[in-house]
């Protein structure tokens, strides 16, 4: 099965090159005056609450002072939430982002009997860290930082997926309690930070996203987007390794892709 990249040698070189995209569309990353330009912020039309927050620095040479100036600008990337199933069909997804609630398995054993043996079977192996992370959401409900910690959880056990139990009935859970966990802490003013990785696995999503709904290219995003990619993986090369997390997680049976 043909596996779509995270960011193919393709994307890594031009992103090498200052940043010609895949679309046709160029992107220029080494121009002083493209990226004195860029807002620190974008205008947005929506809640920056739906958004994952990235801070992204530019740097340029100023000749007449001798000097390089250092700035941030803020990457938004917006969190696009998974689509339930309905072959198999992700009943419990479903349930779960209709009512806006982060997908707790202990819970989830309780509320869906049926699917105990499978769940069980699935997890056996890294269940007390599931213990652990229903323990840390319940805890957050009166302590918002705990939050951080159920994200670094939801981060860590994301890489032990697909397992029969997502693939068979709880679908893509993960992205949407990772979106979940982002939102809730945009909401509270929870200062918090994600791995490169999952901002990789978040800029994917939201690209794949813009492609099949043919949304308007946005220069600054795609810039940003260049630079983060720069600046967070300057030693890989040109591959992005088959262990990199979301991307080689999801990439199965349609699981997220």
């Amino acid at each position: 099965m043909h596996r779509k990249e995270l960011a193919s040698r393709g994307d890594l070189k031009r992103i090498q090159r200052a940043g010609v995209k895949v679309h046709g569309q160029k992107v220029v990353a080494d121009d002083v005056n493209k990226l004195k330009s860029l807002s620190v912020t974008p205008q947005l039309e929506g809640e920056f609450i739906d958004h994952y927050i990235e801070p992204v620095r530019i740097e340029y040479y100023i000749p007449k002072e001798s000097r390089f100036v250092t700035e941030t600008r803020y990457l938004y990337v917006p969190l696009i939430d998974p689509e339930p199933r309905t072959d198999p069909d992700d009943g419990i997804l479903r349930d779960h982002i209709e009512a806006e609630k982060f997908v707790d398995l202990l819970q989830v054993l309780g509320d869906y009997p049926q699917f105990t043996t499978l769940i069980l079977d699935s997890y056996h192996e890294t269940f007390h860290m599931y213990e652990s992370l229903s323990r840390t959401m319940k805890e957050a409900r009166t302590d918002p930082m705990r939050y951080r910690t159920a994200l670094y959880m939801v981060e860590t056990l994301g890489q032990h997926e697909p397992t029969l139990a997502a693939l068979e009935a709880l679908g893509e859970f993960q992205s949407w309690n990772l979106n979940w966990l982002i939102r809730t802490m945009n909401e509270k003013g929870v200062e918090f930070a994600c791995a490169d990785y999952t901002i990789s696995y978040l800029i994917k999503r939201r690209n794949e996203y813009w492609e099949q709904n043919d949304l308007p290219f946005d220069e600054r995003f795609e810039i940003l987007a260049s630079l983060f990619y720069d600046q967070a993986f300057p030693n890989r090369g040109l591959h992005i390794g088959e262990e990199d997390y979301f991307f080689d997680i999801f990439e199965k049976k349609n699981f997220l892709g």
